[in-house]
């Protein structure tokens, strides 16, 4: 759960929630509906998200190793559902602390940052494309935090 909710569920012995810490539950409880909804969308619909990014994407590498597309599917797919499970509960400290911390690593030890890069974004064109803007709106900071983090971790390859 996000840091600050779960932080204010400690101290409920001690004392009362303050009116802006009521508002920042209020806030998160109020969004779940949508934030389930677009988890659901995403775990039902993966395949069909991601078919059609990877149709995209060997159209677009058509020589490279299928070992490293496929490699970068798999860690797209990670992405995905950790940013779901992070959009979900409203805590991008998952995406920090369970998912970056190898992930980047990976990416960086088999060089697949080019095939990556076009894989994120045409994961976003399909991803904005399946979910409402409201839905987009929940997950697309999640990831952006991991893309951005996975790209710019890794050094650039002439």
């Amino acid at each position: 759960m996000h840091p600050q909710i779960d932080a204010l569920f400690d101290e409920a012995e001690s004392r009362y929630l303050k009116p802006d810490e009521l508002g920042l539950i209020n806030q998160f409880v109020e969004s779940l509906p949508e934030r389930l909804e677009a988890y659901r969308v995403l775990r039902d619909q993966e395949v069909e998200i991601m078919q059609l990014v990877v149709d995209q994407l060997e159209a677009q590498f058509p020589h490279e190793s299928s070992s490293n597309l496929e490699r970068s599917i798999k860690n797209a797919l990670l992405v995905m559902r950790y940013c779901g499970m992070g959009m979900l509960v409203n805590d991008e400290t998952l995406i920090k602390q369970r998912l970056l911390s190898w992930l980047c690593q990976t990416i960086q030890i088999y060089n697949t940052q080019a095939i990556d890069a076009a894989l994120y974004q045409l994961l976003n064109q399909r991803l904005s494309q399946t979910l409402t803007p409201r839905q987009m709106s929940f997950l697309s900071p999640l990831m952006t935090l991991a893309q951005t983090a996975l790209l710019e971790r890794v050094p650039m390859t002439a």
